[in-house]
């Protein structure tokens, strides 16, 4: 190996380290779940269709990478329970969580009534919360942990009919600040992605009006909106040894709509 590949690759190598992903069979986080095998990850790979986790997990395999799922809706917190413990079963206790996993419910807020309001909570932030229960205090007794929620511009700002997505978002943000105040003096960095507008099947219902899509392109300075392999990079980042200073942050992905 090269001086320069060495040094990439102590920066930024994931060899011998195991990701979870929720929702990493479609969209962003299937994106994220690619980067962190193609670094070297073993990744398993939790969402609820087992169609597409089994074409995910088949195709990381079919690139020699190491790779398995669990079905599981990760709203039904016994159904999460179980999943947790599944996923520690092919390659061990994960040093990396990814929550991206997300419903995205947004009737209009005077519409907005108690059940979907409990789905998206149990989903988007229950859910991150109860499996950095569960995986955040071994991450921290072993002395290395990465924990990377996926937040939304929502968390920010309201546009785009937020309701209750963007209040689940914005608690992401807060609970990874709390999970590093808790976890980082032992290793565990505490992030969040923050992402543009990117057109996956979580907002594809925006797919036909075009207009909205155009007009959040041109409130980028890039100039256009987001696709799900934007997110690999820093993603990986995030994972690596070369974050190991970056915690209680957000890191925004977005072509630059957030500061335009």
């Amino acid at each position: 190996m090269t001086d320069h590949a060495a040094y990439l690759s102590g920066l930024f190598s994931l060899e011998g380290r195991t990701a979870v992903v929720t929702g990493g069979s479609s969209g962003i986080g299937r994106a994220i779940a690619e980067a962190l095998a193609m670094a070297g990850a073993s990744v398993v790979v939790i969402a609820r269709r087992e169609a597409e986790l089994e074409a995910t997990v088949r195709d990381l395999r079919g690139r020699g990478r190491r790779a398995a799922w669990v079905s599981a809706d990760l709203g039904d917190r016994d159904a999460l329970r179980r999943a947790a413990e599944d996923a520690v079963r092919p390659f061990g206790e994960p040093d990396i969580l990814v929550n991206s996993a997300a419903v995205n419910l947004r009737p209009p807020m005077g519409e907005l009534d108690e059940d979907a309001w409990d789905t998206t909570m149990a989903v988007n932030l229950d859910a991150p919360f109860l499996l950095g229960q569960r995986y955040g205090p071994g991450m921290a007794e072993r002395g290395f942990g990465r924990i990377v929620h996926v937040a939304s511009q929502q968390a920010y700002r309201a546009f785009v009919r937020s309701g209750g997505y963007g209040v689940s978002k914005a608690g992401l943000s807060a609970l990874a600040r709390s999970q590093a105040e808790a976890w980082s003096p032992h290793g565990v960095t505490c992030n969040t992605l923050v992402p543009g507008f990117v057109m996956t099947p979580l907002n594809a219902h925006l797919a036909s009006d075009t207009a909205t899509v155009q007009a959040l392109a041109d409130r980028t300075m890039i100039g256009r909106n987001g696709v799900a392999g934007d997110l690999a990079g820093a993603a990986v980042f995030l994972a690596s040894a070369a974050a190991g200073y970056v915690t209680g942050q957000a890191l925004f992905v977005d072509g630059g709509l957030s500061v335009h």
